[in-house]
């Protein structure tokens, strides 16, 4: 199987919430607090090409451009200079494969391109895989700030790029 990766398009919002939802349950989190209940995971064009110059989606996809992961990044306001890593999710069976920090690398280039100097990130006890993967790539935790937009996240994390 090729993997690739471009940008988020209209006909992958389906295929990403779906994604994100199943992940989320298979780890216990598809409760109150978290992205499971987010409405904007099935628009999720609408919010990254609302600001391009600041935002961006980019999925993996196949030979037959089936979407088997994402990553995203944001304006994190609380912290100058700042993004904020969001919605990395791969399907279960490109797990394993160093893709997640194929799409953090991806992504941390992307944020320098942006102008951004730090990248923050929110995450949950509930996904040690992941939060394996953030320290591994550089990530420090940090106290909570004050404007966590998902309560039941409890991880806080940030690296200067």
């Amino acid at each position: 199987m090729n993997i690739k990766h471009r940008k988020l398009l209209p006909q992958d919002n389906a295929a990403m919430a779906e994604l994100i939802r199943y992940n989320l349950k298979a780890n216990g989190l598809d409760i109150p607090g978290t992205v499971y209940f987010d409405e904007i995971i099935y628009h999720l064009t609408d919010f990254y090409d609302e600001r391009p110059e600041k935002r961006v989606y980019f999925v993996l996809t196949d030979d037959e451009d089936r979407v088997l992961g994402g990553i995203g990044l944001a304006e994190f306001p609380d912290i100058d200079g700042c993004a904020e890593l969001q919605k990395l999710y791969l399907a279960d069976e490109v797990k394993g494969r160093g893709l997640g920090y194929a799409l953090i690398d991806l992504l941390e280039k992307e944020a320098l391109e942006m102008g951004y100097s730090k990248m923050y990130l929110e995450t949950h006890t509930n996904l040690q895989t992941a939060i394996h993967v953030y320290e591994k790539a550089g990530y420090i935790e940090i106290p909570r700030p004050e404007s966590v937009m998902h309560g039941t996240m409890n991880k806080f994390y940030l690296k200067n790029l």
